[in-house]
């Protein structure tokens, strides 16, 4: 089966990774299309050795890239369109159709209760939401929070389908070594406590809360790992809080920040799933945080290394200090890691396909005969 992903922007971000992760563990033949920003993840995706085209939207109003993304569904024959993130929903479910390909299936992966990707939601984004998603043929929600959220909007349940995010778990395990060769780069003392967090720099992170919650605590650094655009401003908070702090920016080795935590705290109200939490559990970290779908979903003793912790800098103050007292061993991979394993969950999404198809009673072609079709069509 030929799929092509359509995305917003492949700049480093959690819907970005997970469309990478994704793809490594699809048995579909897949490739790429990026509407905008073609940065690091689109790079690492290419040397995957996964196509990656660039449709060079301008603007969330730039309709000439609708022509240029049909012509590419169009000339690469796929047989399912799978759109991922607002504009790229909203694009990609109509040049699908317009390009003749029956079958769409979205994901979505940040729809909050008042704004979606970081947007404040209005009346119009909710109605080209809602007339777009009618193009497809099912919409994927990361968690069952999101899927409330959907229906709530008027998407009809039947249409959704709730399958998480994914983590390859082996990728995080804890590497002392590692963790050593970082904190040398970092000039962080091989003894000194480190509170970690990861997230992109924006407002609903509240990345402020945890260098709040440090101020005042001799002998602790932070390691924030992410950019955005309250990058300057928290760099500034640090300094006036004399909070000793390292910004890594954005990184492709997330895996190996973890090792040189000793903690993650993740103090963010807007999650719709918690990718982080996850991550951090699989690092063998104890994790601090606030909203995490992904765990709220689970049993309690899914993740025992997790604490929940209203959203104030005082809270985490305390669970802070008594990491830093107490300072755990790395602690051993969590059950939740097993119902998050992404090898699973890209052969339910695979799955999702065949069903979709045979829903519309369109049958997938073979490879085998793909290939008979183009001959016979060459020749004529």
């Amino acid at each position: 089966m030929r799929v092509l992903h359509v995305i917003t922007g492949l700049a480093a971000g959690g819907a970005e990774l997970q469309l990478r992760l994704l793809l490594r563990h699809q048995q579909s033949v897949a490739e790429v299309a990026a509407l905008t920003n073609p940065g690091s993840v689109a790079r690492a995706i290419q040397a995957d050795g996964i196509a990656v085209h660039e449709i060079g939207m301008r603007s969330n109003t730039d309709l000439a890239a609708l022509p240029r993304l049909v012509r590419l569904i169009r000339a690469g024959r796929f047989d399912v369109v799978h759109t991922h993130l607002y504009r790229a929903c909203v694009y990609g479910r109509v040049a699908s159709r317009l390009a003749g390909v029956r079958h769409a299936v979205a994901t979505e992966h940040s729809l909050g209760e008042r704004t979606i990707e970081g947007r404040r939601l209005s009346p119009g984004i909710r109605a080209m939401y809602l007339a777009t998603e009618r193009l497809g043929d099912a919409t994927i929600a990361v968690s069952g929070t999101v899927a409330r959220r959907l229906t709530a909007w008027g998407v009809p349940r039947s249409r959704v389908e709730v399958i998480p995010n994914g983590i390859d778990a082996r990728e995080y395990r804890f590497d002392p070594m590692r963790r050593a060769h970082i904190r040398a780069q970092l000039g962080i003392g091989p003894d000194q406590f480190v509170v970690g967090s990861v997230a992109r720099l924006v407002p609903g992170k509240q990345v402020d809360v945890v260098l709040r919650a440090l101020s005042g605590q001799p002998g602790v650094r932070a390691l924030i790992v992410g950019d955005g655009p309250d990058h300057s401003a928290l760099t500034a908070l640090a300094g006036l809080l004399g909070v000793e702090s390292t910004f890594t920016g954005e990184s492709d080795d997330v895996a190996g920040l973890l090792s040189a935590m000793d903690i993650l705290v993740v103090p963010s109200l807007v999650e719709t799933f918690g990718l982080a939490v996850i991550e951090g559990l699989a690092a063998g970290l104890p994790v601090l945080y606030t909203d995490c779908p992904a765990l709220d979903e689970l049993p309690s003793y899914a993740a025992p290394g997790a604490r929940k912790l209203p959203a104030s800098p005082e809270a985490y103050r305390l669970a802070i200090a008594t990491a830093t007292r107490e300072r755990s061993r790395r602690l051993p991979p969590p059950p939740a890691l097993d119902h998050y394993d992404i090898a699973r969950l890209a052969a339910r999404i695979d799955a999702l396909y065949a069903r979709v198809a045979r829903a519309t009673g369109r049958n997938i072609p073979t490879d085998s005969q793909r290939s008979r079709a183009w001959r016979a069509q060459a020749r004529s």
